[in-house]
């Protein structure tokens, strides 16, 4: 079902584990929105050290139909699974919330985070074990565009 959207991480497969792992928890409702929507897409970060990294993504178009491009780092597979889980879900929060406000939570990243828990995606305390305090360090994950 899931096939097209994680085509990118074919060389990646943890990660590719990860992703449909939490494809396959999150609503139905976030399925059908992500799966009918042209514009929506989960990539690959392709950062070189040199050069830079290139992102291909649908131009806006009117608004609300902007492009939904979810864009992940590598080191996803790297960091504890239960981290990489939340990042991922709360990185497709972001695009189901088109990276605006959820109910009541008018802050973008409260929001993302607000509606991944909904989904059973907790953010984990780094005291716990479920991630390191090097996971929360920058940007582990990326951001939906």
């Amino acid at each position: 079902m899931f096939f097209a959207l994680i085509a990118d991480f074919d060389h990646c497969p943890l990660l590719q584990q990860r992703v449909l792992a939490v494809l396959h928890r999150i609503p139905e409702l976030v399925q059908r929105d992500f799966l009918d929507d042209p514009r929506f897409r989960i990539t690959l970060e392709n950062y070189h050290p040199e050069t830079g990294w290139t992102l291909w993504m649908a131009t806006p178009g009117p608004p609300g139909n902007g492009s939904r491009c979810v864009v992940l780092r590598r080191r996803l597979s790297d960091c504890a699974e239960g981290f990489a889980h939340y990042v991922i879900a709360h990185e497709f929060a972001h695009a189901f919330l088109r990276n605006g406000p959820w109910g009541e939570i008018r802050d973008r990243e409260e929001a993302a985070d607000a509606l991944a828990a909904s989904w059973g995606f907790r953010r984990p305390d780094p005291d716990q074990g479920l991630a390191s305090r090097g996971d929360f360090q920058g940007n582990p994950g990326m951001v939906s565009r």
